[in-house]
């Protein structure tokens, strides 16, 4: 018998005959902690209120650097400190040396006081057609083109002046909408407007209000032309497509939502799948991932194919438009190939770290950008979180590729849901599942989406046979997206404040912590598992905040009016603001408002004013309407003040004129006259609305008394609405006849819980059930909203 002796001279083991056991890599942190300093550094420098300056700069430093040079022990942790602290100094430079030029040029001068000018600029973008109405325009189809350009030569006040600065075009003419539209990235324009400053933190030097249609000034770019004439040939080869599908794949492969139906928008909101209509790291890790695998299948290897993936990801780069944002997907995209190509986490985060620390020092606005905030969480969630989560799941006995396709969007779904709750005012309860349903389909449709578009140029034919074939996953995924849109309980409202957002992680972090220990246990599992299918077999007793259609809501701001009506993709018309600006910014952002082309004020009194800086607030809002009795003096100046304070021009309304902001239309009918002596003022000088939403009519009454109700009532006449806004939170002091001319089928009464007034008053609460009136007020059933449309009209509280 033979023995076989190791090199030692024993015998071998069991043990020493088995591989060494993986060694858990740890992340690598070393260039994290200065890319979050970075990102805080940019992030503080480029905030309205930030001190611009280098001795801000010096400061900052000084007390980053202190406490790891001299306090905390050890050489490493000192070594730590010191490197965070330097990339806390220079996104603090880099940001104040941006700001500070912004705003120490002559055009911020020029735009400070509203100068006219003739100016050479380049668009940097594609630009954006905004349907509706701009702010203090009374005609419906003034619709508006915005050209993010950069500015090269101006000529104001008799000077010449050459600047490299970002500036902002709007467009209002209807004449020359389109010819705006049409311009491509990279093309140089000449034009003549008026410089208006910017809002303050915006990282432009101006906005300019075009008074003329472009003067082009040569061609653009080889890759521009190239790019417009594909993303071109994608929309006319899915044209045949229907609606859904037909506007999804132009987002899937480019990002182009204009094709998109606004309720689609909204369904994949709701369901957590907006992140499918952005050019993202995952679009180009798709593309670039599908031309790896084809030329391995063809025998392209080694060093061909980190080239061949480099021209497949400069290839998309170009089909997507060569500009900032599209330039930074790519280079998330790289990091994740880098993270599934290696499988080091390592490795791949130090890539992610490298690729922010480098990006916000580059453009410091990046910092407070949403979407590079969810691109950044996304692959850190790929390459930290979902490695470890796809590793627990095969454990436990399920398929890798399935454990991996589970895995990635519940670590997505996980570090994104906080910034989504910010950016939407709600948390989506449905987006891990969609997410799960959609997954399958989003890399066919995208590639096929890319085929087609790449075919477009030498065979239409052959690319909307290709579209056809890509528009059935694109298909799926509008299906799962509406489906769970409408599911119960799909998404619920959630504070869009930083705290509740931190709460939300803390939750996050807990639930983890619980799934993790219920997995360790099968029958605990079994039993969770039982419960929450049971609980999403029972049909939901109230759906999620704010329900879908809504055309109108109340907001529960105590004794006052709040009211919001739908503008769609256009925006939200705020009619007065309440009496605190806290709950009407709250009421706003669970709504998920954040464009306000126009705030209308009844009229001057605390309880339809005072919230007025609420509204303001984080928003972008066009006028600011008021009626043309300026009583209270006192609240006339603060209303002026709050405006001024956020550069919002405010006028005073035409009795008569009509208004329109996208599928929102309202006319002023009151007031014709004051009157003076019977009764309040300012109360019966309250501006009145009749507007009208996808056919729901609703009669926004202010606090009009009696006598100016049937002054109103003798000049409009009778006509019936669907909604009515009780006058003067339902007080007794309401006319008869108007109540009954008005014949509404719903009554919302904006009032306070326990009101000195007594309001709503018995009398009116009895009036309007006579005659069979649906009534609902804020004091008992909180927040208001009226779903539309007129047919099928219903209403939602959220029941205080």
């Amino acid at each position: 018998m033979t023995v076989t002796r190791s090199s030692s001279g024993t015998m071998p083991s069991a043990t020493q005959s088995r591989p060494p056991p993986a060694v858990a890599h740890r992340p690598d942190l070393r260039l994290a902690a200065p890319a979050v300093a970075a990102w805080w550094g940019a992030f503080l420098s480029t905030s309205p209120w930030w001190p611009v300056g280098w001795p801000a700069v010096g400061i900052c430093a000084a007390l980053a650097l202190a406490p790891g040079l001299t306090v905390l022990p050890g050489r490493r942790r000192r070594l730590a400190a010191a490197v965070a602290g330097l990339g806390l100094a220079a996104g603090l430079g880099m940001g104040s040396m941006r700001v500070a030029a912004l705003h120490s040029s002559i055009v911020d001068e020029l735009a400070r006081e509203g100068a006219a000018t003739r100016l050479t600029a380049v668009v940097t973008a594609d630009p954006v057609w905004h349907s509706g109405t701009t702010a203090g325009s009374s005609q419906r189809g003034n619709d508006t083109v915005i050209v993010a350009a950069r500015l090269v030569r101006l000529n104001a006040r008799g000077r010449d002046l050459t600047a490299r600065l970002p500036v902002l075009v709007l467009a209002v003419d209807r004449e020359t909408l389109g010819r705006w539209h049409g311009l491509l990235p990279g093309q140089r324009v000449r034009t003549a407007g008026v410089l208006r400053p910017p809002r303050p933190g915006q990282a432009l030097a101006a906005v300019v209000l075009a008074r003329s249609p472009p003067d082009l000034v040569g061609r653009p770019p080889a890759l521009q032309r190239a790019a417009g004439v594909l993303r071109a040939g994608l929309r006319a080869a899915a044209a045949g497509l229907p609606a859904g599908p037909r506007g999804l794949l132009p987002g899937l492969v480019l990002g182009d939502t204009s094709g998109m139906p606004p309720q689609l928008v909204d369904d994949f909101r709701t369901a957590g799948l907006t992140h499918l209509n952005a050019v993202s790291g995952a679009n180009v890790a798709i593309v670039v991932g599908f031309v790896l695998l084809v030329g391995r299948w063809l025998g392209v290897r080694g060093r061909w194919l980190p080239l061949l993936g480099g021209l497949a990801m400069v290839g998309f780069v170009v089909l997507a438009r060569p500009q900032p944002s599209v330039l930074r997907a790519a280079l998330m995209g790289g990091v994740a190939l880098l993270a599934l190509a290696s499988g080091r986490r390592r490795v791949s985060l130090a890539a992610l770290s490298a690729a922010v620390l480098v990006l916000v020092l580059a453009d410091p606005w990046l910092s407070r950008s949403y979407g590079f905030v969810l691109s950044v969480l996304a692959t850190g969630a790929l390459v930290v979180l979902a490695p470890g989560w796809t590793a627990a799941l095969r454990a436990r006995g399920l398929p890798t590729g399935w454990a991996a396709a589970l895995a990635v969007p519940l670590a997505a779904q996980a570090v994104c849901a906080p910034v989504v709750a910010m950016l939407s005012g709600q948390l989506s309860l449905v987006a891990v599942p969609a997410n799960l349903l959609v997954a399958p389909a989003v890399a066919p449709a995208t590639v096929l989406g890319v085929l087609a578009t790449v075919l477009s140029v030498a065979s239409p034919a052959a690319a909307g046979w290709v579209a056809t074939v890509g528009g059935a996953p694109a298909w799926w995924i509008v299906e799962v997206a509406q489906r769970s849109a409408s599911a119960p309980l799909a998404a619920v409202g959630w504070s869009s404040s930083a705290p509740a957002a931190a709460c939300l992680a803390g939750l996050t972090v807990v639930l983890v912590a619980v799934v993790r220990r219920i997995g360790a246990r099968p029958r605990l599992a079994l039993a969770a598992t039982v419960l929450v299918v049971t609980g999403l077999a029972v049909p939901a007793t109230s759906p999620g905040w704010p329900p879908p259609g809504w055309v109108m809501v109340a907001c529960d701001v105590g004794q006052g009016d709040a009211l919001v009506l739908s503008g769609g993709v256009a925006g939200a018309v705020v009619v007065d603001a309440g009496p605190d600006p806290r709950l009407v910014d709250r009421c706003l952002r669970r709504l998920g408002v954040r464009r306000v082309p126009v705030v209308v004020l009844s009229h001057l009194h605390a309880d339809h004013v005072e919230g007025l800086p609420g509204v303001l607030r984080g928003r972008q809002v066009g006028e600011v309407v008021i009626g043309p009795y300026g009583e209270p003096a006192a609240e006339h100046a603060r209303v002026l003040a709050w405006a001024r304070s956020a550069q919002v021009p405010v006028r005073v309304a035409d009795t008569g004129e009509r208004m329109y902001v996208g599928p929102l239309s309202w006319q002023v009918l009151w007031p014709t006259r004051i009157i003076e002596g019977e009764g309040s003022a300012p109360n019966n000088a309250s501006l009145v609305l009749l507007a009208d939403d996808a056919g729901v009519r609703m009669l926004l009454t202010g606090d009009v008394e009696p006598p100016a109700q049937r002054a109103l009532l003798a000049r409009w006449g009778a006509r019936s609405v669907d909604v009515l806004k009780v006058a003067h939170h339902g007080s007794a002091y309401q006319s008869p006849e108007l109540l009954r001319a008005v014949r509404p089928r719903v009554a919302l009464i904006s009032v306070g819980a326990q009101n000195d007034y007594g309001h709503p008053a018995r009398s009116t609460l009895l009036a309007l059930q006579r005659w069979g009136v649906l009534v609902r007020r804020t004091d008992r059933d909180g927040t208001v909203a009226v779903v539309g449309p007129s047919g099928r009209l219903r209403v939602v509280g959220t029941d205080r």
